[in-house]
């Protein structure tokens, strides 16, 4: 209900709007021709039609006249890299001669020269070097962001990362979650011995980061060039053991069942799952656990194995879309043009879409109960669009339809 006094003041509506609120048991993208949104303080009063909203509502409030524009629930990026150092255009040039992925990390490329360029950063030139990529998604309507370590890979740098990604929270308006990534590569004075690395993270560095209050989630790479599933249960068993929701890179490069291993832990998200077969998507399904797909990874590392889209469809799997905004295989900080390639690449539909980049990646974040629809109670995170119908969202390529940005009601 509706507060008075001075509370009022904080009180906001835009009216004269068609809305997309992505709300549960809606059709489609539970569009609503002539619609309205109020607000108060950082949550929403009520969006819906407008002939249907308490006239207390607008009485002594902030009106906006939104001119027919489309409002959709703030977007949200939930799966980035978005801390990191330098740059590895030099492994760009290196792919564009012919050389595979594995053939870059084989060759000491990869994530370990991230490794050693995120080393030799301070947490401030950590900040620096990131906020412009940040900036990027902000312009396009994000309003919340999952933020990875993993460029660290030990106790000091890992910490400095997620330290620097909770900083980027307070250097602008916007939500970070921040994901501890440690079994992401060996890091160069593991000397190939993956178990003693594993059990460093698991036995040291895991424990420091959950008592330092560094990350909300843990994730990690499981992958013949990283780790298997059974070193990657290992991790999420320390992570549950700190009362932390796992999440994992699976079967982007082969098929080591990684989707089933997410879902028998109850993982928030398997993500990429190019190699997913039939049981792990059924399996995800199951769970909760939702598929997020990186389009911009698999376009840029010219991959040609397409994640399951059908079989996710077919078991009820939910599906979120991301940049995946890293150095070395999406520098992608465009969520618009995320959709885009998910669905001329993966043949996922506008709906789909959008919902990936909202409703489904508040899910996969956890965060379904706080953002990603626009409904009675939920965080006032809002994009207002310049377009005619929410097919532009996914359609246009290099375009920026973006009118006002909301978050938490500011």
């Amino acid at each position: 209900m509706a507060s008075t006094g001075s509370d009022r003041k904080l009180r906001r509506v835009w009216r004269n709007a068609r809305l997309a609120t992505l709300a549960e048991g809606q059709a489609g993208l539970g569009e609503v021709e002539r619609g309205a949104v109020a607000i108060e303080g950082e949550r929403i009063l009520f969006a819906g039609p407008q002939a249907e909203m308490p006239a207390v509502f607008a009485d002594g409030s902030d009106v906006t006249d939104c001119q027919g524009r489309l409002i959709t629930p703030g977007l949200i990026d939930c799966h980035t890299h978005l801390v990191w150092a330098g740059n590895r255009a030099n492994e760009f040039e290196m792919r564009l001669a012919g050389a595979s992925y594995e053939q870059v990390a084989r060759a000491g490329g990869g994530i370990v020269s991230s490794v050693k360029a995120l080393r030799a950063a301070s947490e401030d030139d950590l900040v620096r070097q990131s906020l412009p990529r940040l900036d990027a998604l902000i312009a396009e309507g994000v309003t919340t962001v999952e933020i990875k370590s993993g460029y660290g890979l030990d106790l000091e740098n890992e910490a400095k990362s997620l330290g620097a990604a909770r900083r980027l929270q307070d250097a602008r308006r916007v939500t970070v979650r921040t994901t501890f990534l440690g079994a992401h590569a060996l890091p160069p004075e593991a000397d190939g011995d993956k178990e003693a690395f594993i059990n460093k993270v698991v036995d040291e560095i895991l424990p420091a980061i959950a008592q330092l209050d560094l990350a909300d989630a843990v994730d990690g790479f499981c992958e013949g060039i990283a780790f298997s599933p059974e070193q990657m249960a290992r991790v999420f068993e320390a992570a549950k053991a700190f009362g932390l929701p796992v999440k994992l890179h699976a079967d982007q490069l082969s098929n080591l069942h990684g989707a089933a291993l997410a879902a028998r832990y109850g993982a928030l998200s398997a993500d990429h799952l190019e190699y997913t077969d039939e049981a792990g998507a059924a399996a995800m399904a199951k769970a909760g656990t939702v598929a997020v797909m990186l389009p911009g990874a698999f376009y840029f590392i010219r991959e040609t194995k397409k994640p399951p889209i059908d079989l996710f469809r077919k078991h009820g799997t939910r599906m979120a879309v991301a940049t995946d905004c890293n150095p070395g295989t999406s520098p992608l900080t465009s969520l618009l043009l995320a959709m885009n390639m998910a669905a001329t690449l993966f043949g996922m539909t506008v709906e789909e879409c959008i919902a990936g980049v909202t409703r489904e990646a508040a899910r996969a974040l956890g965060m379904s109960g706080e953002i990603g629809t626009l409904e009675a109670g939920k965080f006032a995170d809002l994009a207002i669009w310049d377009v005619e119908r929410p097919a532009e969202l996914v359609y246009r390529m290099g375009f920026n339809p973006l009118h006002a940005r909301i978050w938490r009601g500011g």
